[in-house]
């Protein structure tokens, strides 16, 4: 029997996947300060820096290093683990496909 294939991930699933990695963070503080302190922000500006792709592509990047947090969170929330690097990868394409200031 062939699986059933899941539909590609679209730009809005890879932006609400790092959302739900981050709001993971935010419930684990020690991981979430290790978090803070790698993207050199502190917790005031967190809730603006989440609408930027490329701090939400960074999310995703810190999970992609750091397997036993993304097997966490997998598992919890049934999430297919190579889901996070293809949201990374539509991220990182969306931020360079917005960047026109060269």
């Amino acid at each position: 029997m062939i699986r059933d294939r899941e539909p590609p991930m679209s730009l809005e699933g890879a932006e609400q996947l790092a959302i739900k990695a981050l709001a993971f963070l935010a419930s684990e503080p020690e991981e979430l300060g290790r978090f803070l302190a790698l993207a050199g922000i502190g917790p005031e500006t967190l809730r603006t820096a989440a609408a930027d792709p490329g701090f939400l592509a960074a999310v995703l990047e810190y999970f992609l290093e750091n397997e036993p947090l993304l097997l966490v969170l997998a598992a919890r929330d049934n999430i297919r683990p190579t889901m996070f690097a293809a949201a990374r990868f539509l991220l990182d394409r969306e931020m360079s496909d917005g960047d026109h200031s060269a």
